[in-house]
């Protein structure tokens, strides 16, 4: 069994979804018909995929103070799909991709939209342009969500904190990564920077203490979860970069090599730079790394340099050091049993997975 799929989380938190989202596309009906494909995409986006791991983490940050189940705590931490989303619906407009788990992305569907009914002005600006109001709409609804919980507004003022801080630090982390495309910084440390904010806090660390505080956990919990939720973060968003390069588009839903096309400076690519073989290698990544119009030929040769340099195996090494630091740190929790359980496998799908 995935381990999402224990106390049927995922089709919990996606119950809750459909029914949050079910209320706003009523909401935009009174308004105008006219927002209804508003209504279609974001349910097709949110009801339609997505790994759940942060409502999960957060589920089990919660649990593991013996907290009991609740209907409550399933709609506060489906409310991170909805952050998800925005964050996702954004990020692909900024690397202009085409597809987003097999499917159009969202800009790319609204333009299609646009160029179907042969509207006035270019069919792209309306694409990125509904993108943005979209992705934004997720995340004022994650907002609306969480207050509508059920939790008391003393508990969700709390909650809040960690809530806030988790979404403006990956919205800075997302702006680091364009910088780091741009000015083509190459170095390790920037990389660990970008990762750090734009993932690793983001994906694992933040839901655990949010879900952690919504159940009144202490301050020492607080501490083993940030010393557990870090590094495996961490480890989740390379394992992201080495599918990004070397995955199966049919299992990661991207074209093979789309990091490569869209210029992404990860820890992969900044020990590739550093560990190169000769100068062919080297000026092969330089001129290759953000090139959108790569074939399949020359991403093959890039994975070839790649692996050459040492730089995956590397990589594969660093995501096995902090997932064992993440796991040490968990040995050390005053938790439940049961949650211990979840949360290390929870670890292990984070960073072995396909997709």
């Amino acid at each position: 069994m995935n381990p999402v799929d224990h106390a049927d989380l995922r089709a919990r938190v996606r119950q809750a979804l459909a029914e949050f989202l079910a209320g706003q596309r009523d909401h935009m009906k009174s308004i105008d018909e006219d927002l209804l494909p508003l209504a279609d995409a974001v349910e097709a986006f949110v009801l339609g995929g997505g790994k759940r791991l942060r409502p999960a983490f957060a589920y089990w940050g919660a649990r593991s103070t013996g907290a009991p189940d609740s209907q409550e705590l399933i709609n506060a931490v489906a409310t991170l799909e909805l952050v998800q989303a925005g964050a996702l619906i954004h990020d692909d407009l900024m690397d202009a991709s085409d597809t987003r788990r097999g499917e159009p992305s969202v800009h790319r569907r609204f333009e299609a939209m646009h160029a179907a009914t042969l509207w006035h002005g270019r069919a792209e600006q309306f694409g990125a342009a509904s993108a943005v109001l979209l992705g934004d709409l997720c995340l004022v609804w994650s907002d609306e969500m969480l207050h509508r919980s059920g939790f008391d507004p003393g508990t969700v003022l709390l909650a809040r904190a960690t809530f806030d801080q988790m979404r403006t630090e990956v919205m800075l982390g997302q702006y680091l990564d364009v910088l780091s495309q741009v000015t083509g910084d190459t170095s390790p440390q920037r990389a660990s920077l970008v990762a750090r904010y734009k993932s690793a806090k983001y994906s694992v660390e933040h839901p655990l203490l949010f879900g952690a505080v919504l159940a009144g956990a202490d301050t020492s919990l607080l501490q083993i979860f940030s010393a557990f939720g870090l590094p495996l973060g961490e480890a989740f968003q390379l394992r992201d970069d080495v599918l990004g390069v070397f995955g199966d588009p049919a299992t990661t839903g991207k074209p093979a090599g789309d990091d490569l096309r869209e210029g992404k400076r990860t820890y992969l690519m900044a020990v590739a730079f550093a560990g190169a073989a000769d100068d062919t290698d080297r000026e092969l990544l330089a001129k290759s790394l953000g090139d959108p119009g790569l074939d399949d030929s020359t991403v093959a040769d890039l994975r070839e340099v790649i692996l050459r340099s040492g730089a995956l195996e590397r990589t594969e090494e660093r995501i096995e050091e902090l997932t064992a630091a993440a796991l040490t740190a968990l040995a050390a929790a005053d938790i439940t049993e049961q949650a211990r359980l979840a949360l290390s496998e929870l670890a292990d799908s984070a960073v072995h997975r396909s997709t």
